[in-house]
């Protein structure tokens, strides 16, 4: 430690270059940290239900396979459900195929499930009388300039209505708020349409669902309700999975990609650049320093001591920017979990990555440091003196 100030000023002789430097670590060591937390939130999805008030129950064999409506009255004898809906996916864009909305065709006590959006009695009461009525968040309302009474069209990216179009329209009946704007943001952006009308126009549909969705009376008591559930159909042609709304987005994501193997990807691209990056600053900063290490052996300091001070500048180099990164990760990750209310699943930046990411930041930190190390160790007093 009594060459600290020593290895600090090496490290910011120039402060430029070191600080552009530092930001591509910091970004380097953020990306690390929030990727790493999706990566242990998909791994971790669905190893326990207790503790959700909600369950989905989907198709064991795919996201895209529908289930019997009938299933709804038996999910409903379970003993520990509280109270069973369902929904299927609409897929609608509005004006522009590329104006994805969420939209999903529900069943109207499905509002029931979701207390954390509001709607007014009297908004609630005509979705539910009215046919081809539909709730819209009011972000997306704003967005689009949409208000109740209007008469909207919007274009299923999957389903036709019996004419073969993929056109459909629809009445605005009521606006949907998010009882907590920080935390319910993705409440905001939903469109909600009605199931009947969903069944009953589309060819495609025919008194079958895309998931169910229920709220247990214990959640202490969830993986057992889970389990009951899916025994309801276990060795039929629907065999069911069940399990929380976060381990059910990370199974269908899983089923479209390799998680792991895009995260692995990505961080191996980013470490890849990071290494040329470092590496090249340390590089320049020993070689513009050439005379200064051999004053530094001159006086007394052994080459041993040399090779440890710019090892050290090195991984200290890496360390101001990583622990920054991390920092970061772990304000941004919280965000995100606090927006989101738990619906992407995403593990916190807890202590098992903040010790991966620390003894990465030493082992990169050593490794651009190791060969302008070596030549300072082996720099020759008098040729390093007369420019040679």
């Amino acid at each position: 430690m009594k060459y600290l100030h020593l290895i600090w000023a090496a490290l910011f002789r120039r402060k430029t270059r070191t600080i552009l430097t530092l930001v591509s670590i910091i970004a380097a060591f953020l990306l690390f940290g929030m990727l790493d937390a999706v990566r242990t939130g998909f791994d971790q999805a669905g190893n326990s239900a207790n503790g959700a008030e909600r369950l989905q129950t989907g198709s064991r064999l795919s996201f895209i396979q529908t289930l019997p409506q009938s299933l709804e009255a038996r999910i409903a004898q379970v003993p520990g459900v509280k109270m069973v809906t369902y929904a299927n996916w609409f897929g609608g864009a509005y004006q522009d195929p590329h104006n994805q909305v969420f939209s999903f065709a529900v069943e109207p006590n499905y509002l029931d499930l979701y207390p954390e959006m509001e709607v007014s009695a009297a908004e609630r009461k005509a979705f539910d009388n009215t046919r081809t009525g539909a709730l819209v968040g009011e972000k997306l309302a704003e967005r689009f300039h949409w208000k109740v009474g209007d008469k909207i069209p919007m274009q299923s990216t999957i389903f036709p209505n019996h004419e073969g179009s993929k056109n459909w329209t629809f009445d605005i009946v009521g606006i949907l708020h998010s009882k907590d704007k920080k935390a319910g943001g993705f409440y905001d952006q939903m469109f909600l349409l009605n199931w009947k009308y969903f069944d009953e126009t589309t060819p495609y549909n025919r008194g079958q669902v895309g998931w169910y969705v229920t709220r247990v009376t214990d959640v202490n008591q969830a993986d057992r309700v889970a389990k009951a559930i899916d025994a309801i159909s276990a060795n039929s042609d629907h065999e069911t999975r069940t399990q929380t709304e976060a381990a059910a987005t990370a199974s269908w994501m899983k089923q479209l990609a390799d998680i792991g193997l895009i995260v692995s990807s990505i961080m191996g691209a980013v470490f890849f650049t990071l290494l040329l990056l470092s590496g090249n600053t340390m590089m320049q900063a020993v070689r513009e320093r050439t005379s200064e290490l051999a004053v530094l052996k001159t006086i007394g300091f052994s080459s041993h001591s040399v090779l440890a001070m710019v090892l050290a500048e090195s991984v200290l180099l890496l360390l101001l920017g990583g622990v920054l990164g991390l920092g970061l990760a772990m304000l941004m990750v919280g965000g995100i979990q606090s927006k989101m209310g738990g619906a992407i699943p995403m593990g916190p930046v807890d202590a098992g990555i903040w010790v991966h990411g620390l003894l990465l930041m030493v082992a990169v930190g050593l490794l651009v440091g190791a060969l302008p190390a070596i030549r300072a160790m082996r720099l020759n007093i008098v040729d390093a003196l007369a420019g040679r």
